[in-house]
């Protein structure tokens, strides 16, 4: 086995690292292999001025800063890792500098342009409601989409009023839904999914198709579609809703913490991107609306 081999193994063994961050870190560590083979030195005997000179070189291709930035910080863990494990005495890039990246702020939703999308799904059809009560979920509690269409139906607690989710790792979290969620939840339980399903006792929460688990695409296009009826112009992606739920709570005074655990995200620094988009709102409100801004 070959040393990336087993700390790509280590990474999915102690950490639950999912079949894409694995598959990143192997292009990344593949790719700095070669360069260092190309110059007779090997993975495990580098000098760190190879890997600035492989820097400057990804620069001159056209490479971003922010590329080089992620590239850096995935040999570095597999450096860690070596030097725990004793494959190597020193880490050879203990003293490259990451490059300085300024974050870059993901799209949102204004208050007003949530309601509207909230309210775009024709609830007088089952397949309205299933969307609708969707959406309620996704906003009202933070989730990715992936973690939505993955919910079965014993993940739901109505009388606690919280959903269990399955995040990334395989980690279990469990979160409010609020009042109005569970309405929703409450009335599509009752009206829609029974519907929309030929077994109700298969667990989906909410089916797609031969009553199976939506698929992550398929919600992203209703997402999509709604929020044209919704008159919503700006770009959207599928975790706007999960940028929203954050940004807000943020906006109404929630501390970084708690938003944090909601999200499920296992670094604060992750979460502190949306004090970011806080602060860039109110920057935006201030030049429109003081008299000397």
């Amino acid at each position: 086995m070959s040393v990336i081999d087993a700390y790509l193994d280590a990474l999915w063994l102690e950490q639950g690292a999912s079949d894409h961050t694995l598959a990143a870190y192997r292009h990344d560590l593949t790719a700095w292999q070669q360069q260092l083979e190309s110059s007779g030195e090997t993975l495990l005997t580098p000098s760190s001025e190879r890997f600035s000179e492989w820097l400057e070189l990804r620069r001159e291709q056209g490479y971003q800063l922010r590329s080089n930035a992620r590239l850096l910080s995935s040999l570095r863990s597999f450096y860690r890792w070596a030097r725990l494990y004793g494959h190597i005495a020193s880490d050879p890039l203990a003293n490259v500098a990451l490059p300085r990246v300024r974050p870059s702020l993901p799209n949102t939703l204004e208050e007003e342009e949530v309601e509207r999308l909230l309210l775009a799904p024709d609830v007088s059809t089952s397949l309205g409601i299933r969307d609708r009560t969707m959406l309620e979920l996704l906003y009202a509690c933070g989730l990715r989409v992936s973690e939505l269409v993955g919910l079965t139906g014993d993940a739901v607690n109505l009388r606690q009023g919280v959903v269990r989710v399955r995040g990334k790792g395989d980690k279990d979290r469990l979160v409010p839904m609020g009042e109005e969620a569970a309405e929703w939840i409450e009335r599509y339980l009752k009206t829609a999914r029974p519907a929309l399903m030929q077994d109700p006792t298969r667990p989906a929460l909410f089916p797609g198709r031969a009553d199976k688990a939506m698929t992550r695409q398929t919600f992203w296009h209703r997402i999509k579609a709604h929020a044209i009826t919704a008159e919503i112009t700006r770009p959207l992606s599928p975790h706007t809703l999960r940028h929203a739920f954050a940004t807000h709570l943020l906006n109404h005074g929630a501390n970084l913490r708690v938003v944090q655990l909601l999200l499920g995200h296992s670094d604060l620094s992750t979460t502190q991107i949306y004090t970011h988009v806080a602060q860039a709102r109110l920057e935006q409100l201030h030049a429109e609306h003081h008299p000397r801004g």
